[in-house]
């Protein structure tokens, strides 16, 4: 008797109001896969569900995995809005074109809340009484400003709280150096102070040009008098100004703050470039990666970058200059006006330097996907492109997982095996593991190699085996996953070692050795009983040496680790009722072991932390015999 399904979707579609709202559709397993707003919930959802209208591979494979949707009701398309950017920020949702880059931008903040204000960096813009200046796109450059501020006008970097810690400590080593005037200590008024805070936010407002011709006036004055130390000072912070000045070019002259946003788009990838405008200069550019579908359209990928960007970030300029129109611009803008608190443009300019700028912009997002696409076509190359190339070498077919082996020891203390794993071409790191030997003594590197191959793969066949038995996923475990090929670090010896184990285990994966010259440099390959020579200026040969590389580091680390640990042992370890935080309580009363030696009972209770017991257990360990 078949059981009946607990969410009719037909039955739902029924149901759905003509009403604004935002609608969330689950899997089967009720993970969110898609979020999306609607003016009429009823008409919007339907549609997902309509085979007469051409949705898109992705909405199609979408609503394949659609198990049950659930609503809610707002007030307005503009609540649904927010709504939706909440939503999807929280969730991050599969099929929902996604915002990859989820940064915070640098900015500059002057505390005028405070009786004697500091200039500060910071990642976020609070409703205090502070002043901010930004967002910056070079927290390097925001931190070279704040320093170049700091030293022009003897602004403080301490942390104290003025006019209460005044006089109750030092003055610190910048008042010494004539880049504090010590407030601290009431060496200047709160009025001289205020005076020097308002020079400086002037220059952070970009008024660079009372400030260059007071340097200048005291570099020529400080010349005149023939004090040449003092006029290099001032050359100096004059350079920094200009430096600082240059990187801030006018881009318009009515003072206002705007960003400039434009779109590059393939059949995969989309990038948008943004220009930031502040007080009418261009301070910076940065550009974001969005994931989209194939069916999507410029103006769907932009308007779900804008949504999802302004909803991240606590700045929002006056304007925001686009290169097309896009849906709902409308309800967008009354959304950006509430979250600014004053009204929000969004303008697509037709001609003169505005629209230059976008067109500016729009190049910039067309350069770094071209570029990203190279950097992708590099980094194939390198990884599964080299992995191609040593199958092709081998001529064993497909290979995608790797794992290379090795064994690190000293004189045969402390022998330790190391494996790591490279899939497609990439170190995997999660699926490293590292053995310490338990059956074999002394530095024989052949019985090393045996145990850890004979513990490695008897482990994934037994986790191979619990799997089926418990109906788990073939992959669930720490080495069920089995390599397509296995690299030794060695020649014919290591590679022999390796065969006999999977003999042993009837497992069939191929095994080779990464043959080394005398100056320790890869040579070759040991394939086959046979030494394949391999070209040094391929990537094949580039990722050999890397995972021979990435072998010997990750076995000699952990062989260090080890013994470091037997270096640090004490005596008084060995003790019983005796642990770490008693063995440095009585290293700090006696200073020594002797001097533990001659204590008596009474002596080593009085200790901190010790008892009659731990105390007689001390005693009798050093006097035993």
């Amino acid at each position: 008797m078949g059981t009946e399904k607990l969410f009719d979707i037909r039955e739902e579609l029924k149901k759905l109001p003509d009403h604004p709202g935002v609608y969330i559709m689950h899997d089967d397993r009720d993970a969110i896969i898609y979020i999306g707003k609607a003016i009429s919930l009823k008409n919007r959802v339907r549609q997902y569900f309509q085979t007469s209208r051409n949705k898109g591979p992705k909405i199609e494979k979408m609503v394949t995995h659609i198990d049950h949707f659930e609503y809610i009701l707002t007030d307005s398309e503009l609540e649904a809005l927010v709504l939706e950017c909440n939503l999807i920020k929280e969730h991050r949702p599969k099929y929902n074109t996604m915002l990859k880059d989820d940064k915070t931008y640098p900015y500059i903040k002057v505390t005028l809340g405070e009786a004697y204000p500091r200039v500060l960096f910071s990642r976020q813009m609070k409703k205090d009484k502070s002043k901010y200046y930004g967002p910056y796109t070079s927290a390097g450059a925001v931190k070279d400003t704040i320093e170049l501020v700091q030293k022009l006008f003897q602004i403080r970097t301490c942390n104290r709280t003025l006019p209460r810690d005044i006089g109750k400590e030092r003055p610190c080593l910048n008042y010494h150096i004539h880049q504090c005037q010590a407030p601290c200590q009431g060496y200047i008024s709160k009025e001289d102070y205020r005076t020097q805070i308002r020079s400086a936010m002037e220059l952070l407002n970009g008024n660079f040009n009372p400030v260059i011709r007071d340097l200048e006036e005291k570099m020529q004055a400080a010349s005149e008098a023939l004090e040449f130390e003092k006029a290099m000072e001032f050359r100096d912070l004059l350079t920094s100004v200009r430096q600082v000045a240059q990187k801030q070019k006018i881009t318009s002259f009515d003072g206002e703050d705007r960003d400039i946003l434009a779109l590059a788009m393939d059949d995969r990838d989309a990038v948008v470039q943004v220009f930031f405008v502040r007080e009418g200069r261009l301070i910076g550019r940065e550009h974001f990666h969005v994931t989209i579908g194939a069916e999507d359209t410029k103006k769907e990928v932009l308007s779900t970058f804008i949504s999802q960007y302004y909803a991240g970030t606590p700045f929002v300029p006056k304007e925001i200059m686009l290169p097309m129109e896009i849906e709902d611009a409308d309800v967008v803008a009354q959304w950006l006006s509430a979250k600014r608190g004053q009204k929000v443009y969004i303008r697509v300019p037709k001609k003169g330097q505005r629209e230059k700028l976008v067109e500016l912009a729009e190049q910039n997002a067309v350069m770094v996907l071209t570029q990203d696409k190279e950097k992708i076509r590099r980094e194939e190359g390198r990884t599964i492109g080299a992995v191609k190339e040593i199958a092709d070498l081998l001529e064993i077919g497909y290979v995608k997982r790797m794992e290379a082996y090795d064994i690190s020891n000293t004189n045969g203390f402390e022998s330790v095996g190391s494996m790591v794993v490279y899939e497609r071409g990439k170190p995997c790191r999660s699926d490293y593991r590292k053995f310490k030997l338990k059956t074999v003594t002394g530095p024989d590197d052949y019985a090393s190699m045996r145990e850890v191959l004979t513990r490695r793969f008897t482990h994934g066949m037994e986790e191979r085996v619990q799997n089926r038995q418990k109906d788990l996923a073939p992959e669930y475990g720490s080495f069920t996953k089995f390599p397509d090929l296995i690299l030794m670090d060695g020649g014919k010896g290591q590679v022999n070692i390796a065969l006999e184990v999977l003999d042993e285990l009837k497992l069939a994966i191929p095994v080779c050795g990464m043959v080394k010259d005398d100056h320790h440099r890869t040579r070759g390959l040991y394939f086959n009983n046979e030494e394949i020579p391999i070209d040094r200026h391929s990537e094949g040969f580039r990722l050999i040496t890397r995972i021979q590389d990435e072998a010997h580091r990750f076995a000699i680390e952990y062989h260090r680790s080890l013994r470091s640990k037997q270096q640090v042992h004490s005596v008084l370890d060995d003790i019983p009722n005796i642990g770490q935080t008693r063995r440095k309580a009585l290293m700090r009363q006696f200073q020594s072991l002797e001097k533990i030696r001659e204590a008596t009972v009474e002596q080593l209770r009085e200790v901190d932390g010790m008892n009659e017991k731990a105390a007689r257990s001390v005693y009798e360990f050093f006097h035993k015999q």
